[in-house]
């Protein structure tokens, strides 16, 4: 029983991050550069999260292109 209990901390621990507008990460803040070029474009560079939403949505959103048989 204790095991378990001390397996189950050490996992909490492990995997508990911040989650933040873009994803889970070991900040709450995300530390971001932001700035304009001299043509005016605005550029935004952040660190990197353990996991983004962006990437999860990637997973989760059906293929277009399916693999289907050619019938002659």
């Amino acid at each position: 029983m204790i095991k378990q209990i001390l397996l189950w901390l050490m996992i909490l621990t492990v995997f508990s991050g911040c989650f933040n507008e873009r994803g889970i990460s070991m900040r709450y803040y995300n530390n971001c550069e932001e700035s304009y070029d001299s043509q005016g474009y605005y550029h935004k560079k952040c660190n990197d999260n353990i996991v983004d939403y962006a990437d999860v949505k990637k997973i989760f959103t059906p293929a277009n292109n399916e693999v289907s048989p050619k019938v002659w």
